[in-house]
């Protein structure tokens, strides 16, 4: 304690603290109990997120169907918060653990996954008959009382789940315990989804990525109720799935990426895996392997200089025999289809494949084939034939929009899906493949290259991705025409040669998909910086109703803002678009201490996009007195977002007491407060209750809380006493204490303090006798305010003199010596 009085007085802000200190005096607490209860209450017990966080609808991407807020409803998540499911909804056990294994890091609390009766307090997940919702569809219902989530099948619980957890706090994304409050705003949600199909396309061809860089998209584009993994993996530059029965295809066709970086490929138990954590997650993964061009990398495999055996009549590439090509050149490449060796390859590629993979797709490709390289004809027989080996496979054929050139739509023709990328003006002959594909029966998938696509650049100058299709932003991915996103009336009719060609309409659109190429992205750093915020605005493009009055630019940037905040809590990367107003959050957890000086971190500050010379803290220490903080952290760089910024500050405190603490975080264009507890408490022993005879002390802190001791008090030398609100049948004497602090009560008898080395206060007593201060050598200043004596005050020897900090003792005796004016 000897220590913590010299660190004390030397500490700047001290004095400052000394005018107004007076003034805690009445709310200082019984601190024992104060901590038991912060204790007992968990680590979330005190109020400490953002005063000005978005709550409710206006934070919600995709924005649900129906929103109806409940005025002076909430629900709080608490430590005693049950997830509940009813007997018989075994379906609804994985989405409960799921929704338990985002909540339990972030707050602390064990959150049991039960199917016991639920009670007031639970989140309820409940599997019911009915049919309106659909099989992705759900209510969501949060009142006091609880949280109720329902649908007519999992898929429609687990994007409730995924609701609910953007009308938590932000801070419910994070891997650790951040303080609380976990509130949910009253609210009633009536939803589901515009489009059976919603999907993001990974290229793990061109850059090769792991199966865990697989899972990380999964996780980002689940939350936002895509419900659909288009994984491309093979084109020219590699082949990424190992296939039974040909080796050649990975040890050849996987050595290497796009511009000779280092190639790879999953093992089928890897893919397995993939596609059972996509289905955990309600995503349904198609495969790709691009034909009958980009297929360099299958036609080196057995037509190359490393080829083993080789088969030559496989190579339908411009160059004889085939080189590799790791640029990023199209259109050179392709399978022969008058090769018996080919379709051999592509029977097994395509039979293991789906084998593999129990969605209803597989996706063949189908794009980039230039009349140079294998005319017309030739690639209408190619697409021809392998449509029907995908048929045989019991799937769905999908390609890209060029396979509309095909035999579609005639007897024996396959279901078929095409997906329409072309990034020309869809009024013209830009739409016309899509247009093509209606007319012979085909649904369609919307990826517009020049509002869907990731990978193309969102800034000039940006070091990741391309610009073919333009720099796209958030307002090209959301306005597909003018301020129009309707896929529905994208592509309308057009006469062309005296003939009409049908528009597309919702009729024959199952969906949205926006891929992600990876020419110029070699990590999961890079695929993140690409993905968010674009990928939530085409997931709203393909869930929410198209008529809706907040289903618009401005809403959702203003929805999406918020949620940069949980993408930095994630760890993960993304582009800080100027369009969006990001927003600064801060977390403080309660600081409980035994010593009176605060010092280190004490808050984190979540501001995406703004610099650290843009962002400033102060803090409110709650006993009268500010300072301000210091903020350090990662810098963003034009490929990275900044990180999570740590506030330090150091503040000392006057006395032992319970202070309500706030800080404000401010960046251009918008600030935070945060309300935080900061329990000091230098007590080793404390006292409450009664005490019978008298307390000596010797060593340590003791703290009278409240107490009632039926004795005299003595400080021994080196020893401390707080005494707050007690009484004191007896009197109180203190040589050579360490600190001395009587706060409120009264003492029967007289008080004397002779030599102390620190604290001296004496504020609000009743004393039944003299108070006697000698020798006291302590910065700041001892202080005798507002007590009521009923005897002599006397004051000798003190450096500085006593001070009663505006307070007047009222003394029934005379006041002499250094006290004479107190």
């Amino acid at each position: 304690m000897q220590t913590s009085g010299r660190l004390l007085a030397g500490t700047g802000d001290r004095r400052s603290t000394r005018v107004r200190r007076r003034r805690l005096g009445g709310a200082v607490l019984t601190l024992a109990l104060v901590v038991q209860t912060m204790v007992l209450a968990g680590p979330s017990a005190t109020p400490a997120l953002a005063d000005t966080a978005p709550t409710g609808p206006a934070q919600l991407v995709p924005i649900p169907a129906d929103v109806v807020k409940v005025p002076g409803e909430s629900f709080v998540v608490g430590p005693t918060t049950r997830i509940v499911v009813a007997p018989d909804g075994a379906g609804a056990l994985p989405v409960a653990e799921t929704l338990a294994g985002i909540m339990r890091p972030s707050t602390g609390y064990p959150l049991p996954v039960t199917t016991a009766t639920p009670q007031p307090g639970d989140i309820g997940l409940h599997l019911t008959g009915t049919t309106d919702l659909g099989a992705e569809g759900y209510r969501l219902d949060a009142s006091t009382a609880g949280v109720r989530l329902e649908a007519a099948e999992p898929a429609g619980l687990f994007y409730a789940v995924q609701t609910l957890r953007q009308l938590l706090p932000p801070w419910i994304e994070s891997p650790t315990v951040r303080p609380g409050p976990w509130t949910v705003d009253g609210v009633r949600i009536t939803d589901s989804p515009r489009y059976a199909y919603r999907g993001v396309m990974l290229d793990i061809a061109r850059h090769f990525q792991s199966p865990e860089v697989a899972k990380r998209l999964i996780d980002q584009a689940s939350a936002y109720k895509l419900n659909t993994l288009h994984l491309h993996v093979s084109d020219d530059q590699g082949f990424r799935i190992a296939i039974n029965g040909r080796p050649e295809l990975t040890t050849i066709g996987a050595q290497f990426s796009i511009n000779n970086d280092p190639g790879g490929y999953w093992t089928q138990a890897e893919y397995v895996d993939v596609v059972n954590y996509a289905a955990a997650h309600f995503m349904t993964v198609i495969p790709e392997v691009d034909s009958p061009g980009h297929t360099n990398a299958i036609v080196m495999s057995y037509a190359g200089p490393q080829a083993d055996p080789v088969l030559p009549d496989v190579n339908c590439t411009t160059r004889t025999p085939p080189q590799w090509n790791l640029t990023g050149a199209v259109g050179y490449s392709a399978m022969c289809p008058e090769s018996p060796n080919t379709w051999a390859i592509i029977t097994d590629i395509v039979s293991q494949l789906s084998a593999l993979t129990p969605g209803p797709y597989y996706h063949l490709g189908g794009d980039e084939v230039p009349a140079s390289t294998l005319s017309s004809e030739r690639y209408v027989a190619f697409v021809d034939r392998e449509s029907q080996i995908v048929k045989a496979q019991d799937k769905v054929v999908m390609g890209w929009a060029e396979i509309s050139q095909a035999n579609f739509g005639q007897p024996g023709s396959p279901q078929s899906v095409a997906q329409f990328w072309n990034n020309g003006n869809p009024t013209g002959s830009g739409g016309d493949s899509a247009r093509r594909a209606v007319q012979k029966g085909m649904k369609v998938v919307m990826s517009p290259a020049n509002h869907t696509y990731l990978d193309m650049q969102q800034f000039v100058g940006s070091p990741l991705g391309l610009s073919w299709a333009g720099r796209l932003d958030v307002s090209q991915f959301y306005n597909w025409s003018g301020t129009s996103s309707d896929p529905g009336s994208y592509i309308p009719a057009r006469t062309t040669g005296g003939v009409t060609l049908p528009a597309v309409t919702d009729a024959d659109i199952i969906g949205v998909e926006a891929p992600i190429w990876s020419e110029t992205l070699r990590t999961l750093a890079d695929i993140e910086f690409q993905v968010f915020p674009r990928m939530p605005a085409t997931a709203e493009i393909g869930w929410s109703p198209n008529v809706h009055p907040e289903r618009n630019l401005a809403s959702f940037v203003s929805r999406i803002a918020s949620h940069g905040v949980r993408r930095q809590v994630q760890g993960q990367n993304f582009y800080a678009s100027p369009q969006v107003p990001w927003r600064v959050d801060v977390a403080a957890p309660d600081i409980t201490t035994d010593r009176r000086i605060v010092s280190g971190e004490i808050a984190s500050i979540a501001t995406p996009g703004a610099a650290l010379d843009q962002v400033a803290a102060t803090v409110d220490w709650g006993d009268g007195t500010t300072s301000t903080a210091t903020l350090s952290g990662t810098a963003g760089t034009n490929k990275s977002i900044n990180g999570i910024y740590s506030a330090t500050a150091q503040h000392a405190y006057a006395r032992d007491g319970v202070y309500q603490a706030t800080i404000t975080a401010t960046r251009p264009g918008g600030s935070t407060t945060a309300h935080f507890t900061v329990v000091v408490n230098t007590c080793t022993a404390t006292v409450s209750g009664n005490h019978n005879g008298p307390l000596l002390v010797t060593a340590g802190v003791t703290c009278l809380a409240g107490a009632t001791v039926s004795g005299p008090v003595t400080v021994r030398p080196g020893a401390s006493l707080i005494a707050t609100g007690a009484s004191i049948r007896g009197p109180v004497t203190a040589t050579g204490a360490a600190v001395v602090e009587l706060f409120g009560g009264s003492v029967s008898g007289p008080v004397s303090i002779t030599g102390a080395t620190g604290d001296v206060i004496v504020e609000r007593v009743g004393i039944s006798g003299p108070l006697v201060l000698t020798g006291t050598a302590t910065v700041p200043a001892p202080v005798v305010a507002g007590n009521t004596v009923n005897g002599p005050l006397a004051c000798t020897g003190n450096t500085p003199a006593p001070v009663n900090d505006g307070l007047p003792n009222t003394v029934h005796g005379p006041a002499t010596g250094q006290c004479r004016t107190l």
